[in-house]
């Protein structure tokens, strides 16, 4: 009862579920290897902003990656707001989702060496070709806090560095593209100011990264692993619904078979 196993149909709905048991097995160990990464970048977002405040020229240098070991560790610079370079970072949201651009000011630190001060967001201006309006910076030497960040690249962040760009306009902060434009020596990555906070709270200072979500990674690798159990199963019941159809179509045709035999030979002329 069992050889209807062997025709096309079933050959070819067999194959499938072989195919599909390891895919959605591997589908299900990516988003668990996802929701690992999530749970390891939370712990590392909570220890970095929970870390004492150190001078930035402890943490990196001009040329220097920031790893990811220092990403969103607070920083303190000590200088002057070079305001005459100050450019601004086209295509950015707000906390309420609002586009803008964020406001990209270097200081000038004691040793003449400059660090790039991401100092909020503000609204863009309303034609996209002139520079917004920007709250000046404070003037003379101040002190300020802020969480260090890596340049930012088009793979990791999916944004295009656009050229031919109205003036004093950029779509992502590189401190090596800010040095030869300034002609001083910038030190690598940047700062998202947190302290002092601005007069008016403008620009709108960046809010600290979520680290408490961990998304639904982890629902979607069971999910999958469940679609994957349940494969073999429905597999089965299918193979038992069709023998137990082929078992009662027969044992339906049975007794008609000796009636039919007669009449057919009832019907055969004789020699």
């Amino acid at each position: 009862m069992y050889r209807f196993l062997l025709s096309r149909q079933w050959v070819i709905l067999t194959l499938v579920a072989l195919v599909l048991i390891p895919t959605m097995i591997e589908l299900g160990f990516w988003q668990f290897h996802r929701h690992e990464r999530r749970v390891a970048q939370n712990a590392l977002i909570a220890d970095s902003v929970a870390a004492k405040p150190v001078p930035v020229e402890e943490l990196t240098s001009p040329g220097h990656t920031v790893p990811r070991s220092d990403y969103w560790r607070p920083a303190t610079a000590t200088g002057t707001f070079d305001t005459a370079h100050e450019v601004v970072v086209r295509r950015r949201t707000n906390s309420d989702d609002r586009v803008g651009v964020h406001v990209l000011t270097p200081m000038v630190l004691r040793d003449g060496r400059v660090v790039l001060v991401n100092r909020g967001w503000v609204p863009a201006a309303a034609d996209q070709h002139s520079f917004p309006p920007v709250p000046p910076a404070p003037r003379g030497e101040v002190t300020i806090t802020g969480r260090l960040k890596a340049d930012e690249t088009t793979g990791a962040s999916g944004i295009k560095d656009l050229k031919g760009l109205p003036d004093r306009q950029v779509m992502l902060i590189d401190s090596e593209q800010q040095s030869q434009l300034i002609g001083r020596e910038v030190l690598g990555g940047y700062l998202e100011q947190i302290a002092p906070e601005p007069a008016g709270n403008t620009p709108e200072q960046i809010p600290e990264p979520d680290h408490d979500s961990i998304g639904a990674h982890m629902a979607y690798a069971v999910q999958w692993w469940l679609f994957a159990a349940g494969v073999p199963v429905g597999w089965v019941i299918l193979v038992r619904r069709e023998r137990r159809d082929r078992m009662a179509a027969a044992s339906a045709g049975t007794p008609a078979e000796p009636e039919r035999d007669a009449e057919a030979i009832k019907a055969t002329p004789s020699h």
